[in-house]
């Protein structure tokens, strides 16, 4: 956990723009805006999630799974977890 530690401010910074941007929807769909730019909001969003769901994929890889002085138990563990976690995001 100590990477996500190190990445803590950067993360939240993301999620916090991503309530932001999840906010406007919201003020959007309230404000009866046009479709078009509701959509725009909606795929910038999803944009955001996925752009921060990659950045902890990416780090979970380097630290669970590829790390030099991990063993075997624990790459397996690690690519265990991430197999989860990407069935569940498919879905």
């Amino acid at each position: 956990m100590s990477h996500i530690a190190r990445e803590k401010t950067r993360l939240l910074s993301r999620v916090r723009r991503i309530r932001g941007q999840v906010e406007g929807i919201e003020r959007a769909l309230n404000d009866e805006k046009d479709c078009a730019e509701i959509l725009r909001q909606i795929a910038a969003a999803r944009g955001a999630i996925n752009g921060l769901m990659a950045k902890v994929v990416e780090d979970h890889i380097d630290m669970h799974v590829a790390h030099p002085s991990l063993g075997e138990a624990e790459r397996a563990q690690g690519a265990r977890e991430l197999v989860e976690v990407i069935h569940s995001y498919m879905k």
